[in-house]
């Protein structure tokens, strides 16, 4: 088996002109389902490799490796059974039988309410009026940022805000805030002075309209400013949905405001605003060991 192992490195290095990072981590993953078949007592030899013996292997790898590290894992063996098996040495390739897990899907990122409220008034504290109201259109309305620099004058109505094209190519509507609308209403004056070269809702100095890449700028630089830690656009959506879902708002109702194909993907921020609300209890006096535990 060594012998063969050391063939599909020469393999990877002289056919596949794979880095030396690929080609060692190729090579390792390989000697350790090596070693899993040393250790039960199995023959080391390719026909020993069959899909009971693969299956325990990846299974003895859950609790101690992520998900994606064990995709990688199965990827590297189903690369190596392949070489065996243009060698001949072997006549299938029973990893490709095998399922990689899936990968855990991230929760999504959010401020809690004070972060969300110093960050949508810290340019007010430097006469930045338009990201102002930029900052209160993304975090008081939901939207991404693609739709926030695609707004033009006609969407502001005086209670809503029309989103044309949202992802998906789906138009909605959503409320527009007090606060929200005070906020465009003082950015107006000063988006006329620059002389706008098209209807866009949000300008540069030059009367350009905002590119997403700007917002992400704006927002950096506030909350570095704010002395807040380091967020993205999208954090204020999602700050947004799960604020939203604290206050008492239907799981349903935050999928339309959202805009969001499918429920799925909006109760996703249900797990969020639990996980908040069980940080917040453990500082509570009287909590007792019930989230410490882990029950729920």
């Amino acid at each position: 088996m060594q012998e063969l192992v050391e063939r599909f490195r020469r393999h990877l290095e002289a056919e596949k002109r794979a880095s030396p990072h690929t080609v060692r981590n190729y090579i390792l993953n390989v000697e350790q389902l090596v070693t899993f078949m040393r250790e039960k007592g199995r023959p080391l030899l390719p026909g020993a490799v069959d899909i009971p013996l693969l299956r325990s292997y990846l299974a003895s790898l859950f609790g101690q490796n992520e998900p994606s590290t064990i995709a990688r894992k199965l990827s590297s063996l189903r690369a190596f059974l392949r070489f065996l098996r243009r060698e001949k040495v072997i006549e299938e390739n029973v990893a490709m039988l095998l399922r990689p897990p899936k990968a855990k899907k991230a929760l999504p990122s959010f401020l809690t309410v004070e972060q969300a409220g110093v960050l949508v008034e810290a340019p007010l504290a430097v006469a930045k009026v338009r990201d102002a109201a930029l900052f209160e259109v993304l975090y008081g309305c939901g939207l991404r940022v693609s739709e926030c620099v695609g707004l033009d004058l006609r969407d502001v109505e005086a209670e809503v805000l029309l989103v044309r094209a949202g992802k998906g190519k789906k138009d909605r509507v959503v409320p527009l805030g007090e606060k929200a609308r005070r906020a465009i209403e003082r950015w107006l004056p000063e988006r006329l002075a620059l002389r706008p070269v098209d209807d866009a809702l949000f300008v540069n100095a030059r009367g350009r309209r905002l590119t997403a890449r700007s917002v992400r700028r704006f927002l950096d630089a506030h909350a570095q400013a704010a002395s807040l830690p380091k967020t993205h656009p999208h954090a204020l959506r999602h700050s947004y949905a799960t604020h939203l879902l604290s206050s008492g708002a239907d799981l349903r109702a935050i999928q339309e405001l959202l805009g969001h194909a499918s429920l799925k993907t909006t109760a996703r921020y249900a797990h969020v605003d639990f996980e908040y609300l069980a940080r917040a209890y453990q500082n509570h006096p009287h909590a007792g060991d019930v989230f410490k535990s882990g029950k729920k």
